[in-house]
Formats: C-alpha cells, structure tokens, sequence
C-alpha cells in the first residue's frame, strides 16, 4: 500500500486552441505520474479550427488521452462532461491556456493526502503569449498584488496555506457528490462558486506552491481590456444564480472603486463639495499607481514599465469595474437572483 498509486482523472475544458493545446498537452505526457494510473480527458467545445484534429493527433499516440465532445460550447458544462466521464478516484481541473511543470500531478496526489485536504491548487506563474513589450506588462499586471489583490495562486507564496479558490484544483472525487457539480449557469467563474460551495460544506482547499503552472493571456491590449470587462461582469452575474456568496469580497473592489468615482464625479457638478472626495480618490489611486510601476520598473530594470504599467492597471480596474456595474445592472433586474435570495 506504500507504493500504491490512485487513480488520476485530468480534465482539459478547450475550444478553438489550436495554438496552445499541443503545448499544455506535451506538458502533461512528460509528468512523471505513472501513464497507466492517469486518463486525460479532453472536452472540446465543437472547435472551429484545429483543436479536434491536434487531440485526436494525440489520442492515436497515446492510449491514455481521450476525446470527449461540449455541445454546450461552455467551460462549465465541459467540466460536468468530463465528471460524468471520470473513471479517477482523484480528478485534476486543468486549462488548455496553461503549461504545466514535470511534477505537477504527482505533487497534487502527494500534498492533497500528507494534508487530507479536498482541493489542492498551486501557483500559476503568468507569461505573455507574445513576447513584447505590452504583453510582458499585462503579464506583469496580472500577477502583482495591486493589479490582482490577494490572488495568492497568482501573486505566489511561499508557504501552504488555505484559501477560497486555487487556479485549476485537484479534487477528491466524493467531494463532487457532496458538493454537487459546476454551476451551466456561469460561463465564467464557476471554479470559484464551486469552490466556495466547498468552503461553505466545511471542506479545505489549501494552495501549495511547489505546484506549478505556467498561464499565457492575451498579449495585445483589446483583448486584454476586453477580457477585463468581462471578468468583471462574471464577478457579479453569479449573483443571479446561487444563493450564496459566490465571489471573495476582493472580486469587489473595482466595482466599489469605478462606482465611487462616477457618483462623487456627477455630485460635484453639482456641489462642489463633492469635487475633494472625487479628487481624493483619483488622486490615492494615481499615487498607488505610479507607486507600484515603479518598484517594478526598479526591479525589471527597464524605465519603458513605468510609463505602460499604470495604464494597464487602470484598464484592468476601470474595465473589470465598469463590467461589475454592468453586472450589477443585469443582477438588479433579475427575477431568478431576488427568487434565490429569498430561499430558505
């Protein structure tokens, strides 16, 4: 029983990836994890390019990787495929966007039993998917503490410790039939909802950083702004759809800080008195701002960073805050979220 090794189920969500699934995939072939104690299952959302033609490329080389078909074309319902699908008695959420050390599957395995923990996750280092200059700010961006809070999965740490959500997630199979399955209503964020239904069944997730992935975003500043304001109607929507709090107080931020901002900013064209607390804001924020492109720019050695990170952060507050207000609007007229919040 020393040696005994379970059984491992990875779930691939993927649509259109031609050019990263053979990435992630090759990352996972080379895991050290015994290939007979693993499946691979790769749920494609009816890709339009080459996404299915790579995998089945994959499928006939490797007995273990398998091909599964998302009608529903969303992450959500893949995942429920998938889980429908798995013959493991530990599942592993994996993304096609991502790359994935040597020994990340076996960690999983070994820290999810040495902590009798229900979810592990590790940290995901992020990396531009072009190499220029706006890209390696966005990625920058994206895993610093004033761009993201305290996204520890993103931001790194040096210790485990237990959080609200991990990036991906291994996962104890009966966790799924104590918990339930992933929310089709959450085109995005449904890892986070599941993994706060988790929390609030008394279960632990617990993040450890000798597990490592590697995450490439959009590198051009549209998709990146684009992505922004997305994500941050997705912080709020899930409101609509579950009773309970389905985001980290975090995920509000923006939305408390862009709504400041308008209100004080239409009150002082009217009371002057408005205008000080307006400029206070814009003013703090600004400072943080430039405060922290400094530091990286100090650090990264290069002066260009301090002139770009403060817009990128901007874009990602404002963008991700004014997706939030959207959100808001959307969740506020919803008869399906005042139905939930009145459930017993």
């Amino acid at each position: 029983m020393i040696n005994y090794k379970p059984y491992v189920t990875v779930i691939i969500p993927c649509r259109n990836e031609e050019t990263f699934i053979d990435k992630c995939l090759d990352s996972i072939i080379v895991n050290d994890y015994p290939k007979d104690r693993v499946e691979v299952l790769v749920i494609d959302g009816m890709s339009q390019d080459k996404t299915r033609e790579i995998i089945e490329g994959y499928a006939c080389r490797y007995s273990f990787i398998k091909l599964l078909d998302n009608p529903a074309k969303i992450t959500p319902a893949a995942l429920n495929v998938g889980l429908k699908s798995t013959k493991g008695e530990i599942v592993i959420r994996m993304d096609a966007h991502a790359s994935y050390e040597k020994g990340y599957i076996s960690k999983c395995v070994e820290y999810l039993n040495k902590y009798n923990a229900d979810n592990v996750g590790g940290i995901m280092i992020t990396r531009p998917r072009t190499n220029n200059f706006v890209g390696k700010a966005i990625a920058l961006a994206s895993s610093h503490r004033f761009g993201v809070g305290h996204s520890f999965f993103r931001t790194g740490t040096n210790k485990p410790m237990r959080v609200d959500t991990v990036f991906g997630g291994c996962y104890r199979k009966e966790v799924f039939e104590q918990v339930g399955i992933f929310n089709e209503n959450l085109e995005r964020g449904q890892d986070m909802e599941f993994n706060l239904r988790l929390k609030k069944a008394g279960l632990r997730t617990l993040l450890i950083p000798e597990i490592v992935s590697y995450y490439y975003p959009r590198s051009d500043f549209k998709s990146f702004l684009k992505r922004s304001y997305k994500n941050g109607i997705w912080a709020i929507l899930p409101f609509k759809f579950t009773s309970i709090m389905p985001v980290s107080w975090r995920h509000l931020v923006p939305l408390a800080f862009v709504s400041s901002v308008i209100i004080f900013g239409v009150l002082s064209s009217f009371l002057r008195a408005f205008f000080w607390p307006f400029l206070l804001i814009i003013g703090l924020y600004s400072l943080c701002s430039i405060y922290f492109s400094a530091k990286i720019s100090i650090k990264k050695r290069e002066v260009k960073y301090l002139f770009i990170l403060p817009i990128i952060f901007a874009s990602l507050h404002i963008g991700y805050g004014l997706g939030s207000l959207w959100g808001l609007l959307k969740v506020a007229i919803s008869k399906k979220h005042w139905e939930n919040r009145f459930k017993k």
